[in-house]
């Protein structure tokens, strides 16, 4: 993808606003330019920038890069109803936003030059080749994810399943004991993710790590599909609990993160969601794999 022709620039963290704009109000009210499209992807990805007042002529304003999915790109599901994973997206950066965990990086709906689309913050290396000394992160699956061929995972690592790694041969699928991902296996049990693959985890330049890739979640059947069941059954933790214990009394009819969610999901997915979250607060454990359900994604990675 050609890099545009003008001054790189500056790189902006998530959490900063850098003396502009929050990420997410930039995100809505910014002017969103496209520079090029994403392959490999089963719906449309349009990588952009966008960028406060000022930005073009250099008098200030940030310029910040960005993926936006416009809902005319979608390509329709057998399960999901059509022109809604946009909007599904932005609900999973409201709970997670809530949960205080901030796992999803700022996500909108707003319009642009393809329409109605999702607008989030991009993540990692930008594919233009504009990002600055240090502006590294991206891809986490390496870091997080291994195959063992033999025996068990040591120390730090959790057992996820079996896999076949090419004629008779098998290795066993782990992923790291890391408290990052365990709040991320939350976030996913309680949006009910359907599509949780390796290939969705990015790492901020900071570390932080985000998920990404939400549009298939908050549906009213069980369709959870996940590599991270390093955790199933086991109880969780107080801080997690703790947290979903804040989004059950957010998501109490009439609450401002209610009446959002009522414009990205519908009523009876908004019931679901709050059923999830009071059903992991009575366990207090990770849910196990359903029976009637694929509960791993694939391709996994």
């Amino acid at each position: 993808m050609p890099a545009p022709e003008r001054i790189p620039p500056r790189p902006v963290r998530p959490e900063a606003d850098h003396g502009g704009s929050p990420p997410a109000e930039l995100l809505a009210r910014g002017e969103l330019t496209v520079r090029g499209r994403l392959g490999g992807a089963s719906n449309t990805v349009l990588y952009c920038t966008v960028a406060e007042a000022g930005a073009e002529d250099g008098d200030g304003g940030r310029e910040v890069p960005c993926v936006y999915k416009p809902v005319r790109g979608e390509r329709p599901l057998w399960d999901f109803p059509d022109g809604c994973l946009a909007r599904r997206e932005v609900a999973a950066y409201e709970v997670s936003e809530t949960l205080g965990w901030h796992l999803v990086p700022p996500t909108v709906l707003r319009d642009g030059p393809y329409g109605e689309g999702m607008c989030q913050l991009w993540i990692g290396p930008r594919p233009d080749g504009t990002e600055e000394p240090g502006e590294d992160g991206g891809p986490a699956a390496a870091e997080l994810l291994a195959l063992v061929e033999e025996g068990e995972p040591g120390p730090g690592w959790k057992s996820v399943v079996p896999v076949g790694v090419g004629g008779d041969r098998t290795a066993l699928l782990v992923h790291a004991d890391d408290p990052r991902l365990r709040r991320l296996a939350v976030l996913d049990a309680v949006i009910n993710n359907a599509d949780r693959k390796g290939g969705h985890l990015l790492t901020a330049p900071d570390g932080k790590l985000y998920g990404i890739d939400h549009g298939v979640t908050f549906h009213t059947d069980d369709k959870l599909r996940t590599l991270l069941w390093g955790w199933a059954g086991e109880p969780l933790p107080e801080e997690a609990l703790e947290a979903l214990r804040g989004l059950s009394a957010a998501l109490a009819d009439g609450g401002p993160l209610a009446t959002r969610l009522a414009g990205l999901i519908t009523s009876a997915e908004l019931d679901a969601l709050r059923k999830r979250t009071d059903t992991l607060i009575a366990a207090g454990r990770h849910p196990l794999p359903g029976g009637d359900w694929p509960a791993i994604p694939w391709p996994p990675v």
